[in-house]
């Protein structure tokens, strides 16, 4: 198992696809870790991307999206 492996998984999945979206996440996690030094949390993080990808835990119901706010935005109250 590798990142490079989740990264095909991940990227094999349709861009809207919420799981691809939270496999990346996790992939981005994975490389934030791997600066840091953090191996054993870095190969976690790409299990965790390569699981997503592959089982595709999360979903949407027909009519339903993910509201993902920038970093610079504030959810409403």
């Amino acid at each position: 198992m590798s990142l490079a492996e989740a990264r095909a998984e991940a990227a094999a999945l349709p861009a809207d696809d919420v799981s691809r979206y939270f496999a990346e996440r996790d992939i981005q996690q994975a490389l934030v870790e791997a600066g840091n030094g953090e191996f054993d949390d870095c190969v976690e993080k790409a299990e965790r991307a390569l699981l997503e990808a592959r089982e595709r835990p999360h979903s949407l119901k027909s009519g339903e999206r993910l509201d993902i706010l920038g970093a610079h935005e504030v959810p409403p109250r």
